[in-house]
Formats: structure tokens, sequence, C-alpha cells
């Protein structure tokens, strides 16, 4: 359609979810009309579409230089598209890693982790019923993310397969990355989430 802000997402399930997060300004194409939905995820692009997504700003920041990407991240290029979001990243604390590789491709795992660590950080979360979610691949997950990943899914931001199956070291597509950041920010909406 002629009001279709990219000219490959025609055919895929998360069509309305990437439009409406492109009117919202959530999300950016890359470059030409095109989203490449199918294309996997980089770190530098997970964090722009995080910080968007929960309105990270440096707002409430007062500094005595110009802030830089590599003041939090010593990998980062303050040259690079993606060195504001880095700075707003760093200067909130969503919990990123100081050795944070831009270009490095974000698993399923890795990015529902910052998702979940960004928006709890952000908003006052109601407590959950944190009954245990059987996963058929939890051998599978990094430890340290576990918790995340299971607070994902009772959030329902990330689900499992009918195998009950999670895919976690499997590397995220930009179509699939936009459908949870679309749950992330329905969940913050629908319950009025206050922030912190």
């Amino acid at each position: 359609a002629a009001s279709d802000p990219f000219s490959d997402i025609s055919d895929i399930p998360s069509k309305d979810k990437i439009v409406k997060l492109y009117n919202e300004g959530v999300i950016k194409g890359a470059g030409s009309g095109f989203y490449h939905p199918d294309g996997t995820l980089t770190a530098a692009q997970g964090v722009q579409m995080i910080v968007n997504a929960f309105d990270i700003s440096l707002a409430s920041f007062l500094f005595i230089k110009a802030p830089l990407a590599t003041d939090w991240f010593k990998n980062a290029n303050n040259n690079a598209w993606y060195a504001d979001a880095l700075i707003r990243a760093g200067a909130n604390d969503i919990g990123l890693p100081a050795d944070l590789d831009p270009n490095v491709k974000w698993t399923k795992e890795d990015f529902t982790y910052y998702l979940i660590m960004a928006m709890e950080s952000c908003y006052n979360m109601p407590m959950i019923n944190m009954m245990y979610i059987d996963t058929a691949d939890e051998d599978d997950m990094t430890a340290e993310y576990q918790g995340a990943i299971q607070r994902s899914m009772k959030y329902n931001i990330t689900a499992l397969d009918k195998g009950k199956k999670f895919y976690p070291k499997k590397q995220l597509t930009r179509a699939e990355a936009a459908e949870m950041i679309f749950n992330a920010r329905t969940l913050v909406s629908e319950m009025k989430l206050e922030v912190k």
C-alpha cells in the first residue's frame, strides 16, 4: 500500500505493529523505503529501539562536557549513527555492559534480557506471580538471563512455541525485535506504569 513506510513488510505477520512503531517514532528503516524485517538485529539497533521505546532521554542530566558514547562503552564509535542512543542508555544505566560491541548480532535472549532490564529500570513494575514456566530448551539459556526471560513471558512480551521452546541462541530478526518492543510498550500503556 502507498501508505506503508516500508516496501518489504507487506507479507509479514507483524506488519501492523512495525507500521505503528514507525509512526510513533520508535523504529526506523534501513533506508530507501526498506525495513529489512528478516535482517539480524545488532546490539546498536537493539539499544536504539529500547531507548526509543521507553523515551529514555538526557532531560534530567546536566553535563559539564558534551557526553560521548565512549564515556560508557569503550567499543563505541562516537561518530556512528547509534552514538546518541548509547549515550542515553549509558547515562540512564539501563544495564548494558561497558564492553558492549555495537556491531555484534544479538540473540533472542540478549535482546530479551536488555529489554526487560531497561523496562524495569524505567518503570515501577507490578508484582507478578512468578510461578516458573517450564521451557524445553532451558539448558541452552545463559544462566544470568533466565530470570528476565521468565519475566518477559509473564509480561506477555515473549512466548514459547508449541514445543515449549524459547530459542535463546537464535539470532533475532528486526521484525521479531519490533514485535517484542510493541508488546512491551503495550504493557506499559495498558498497565499505566509510572516512570521511576
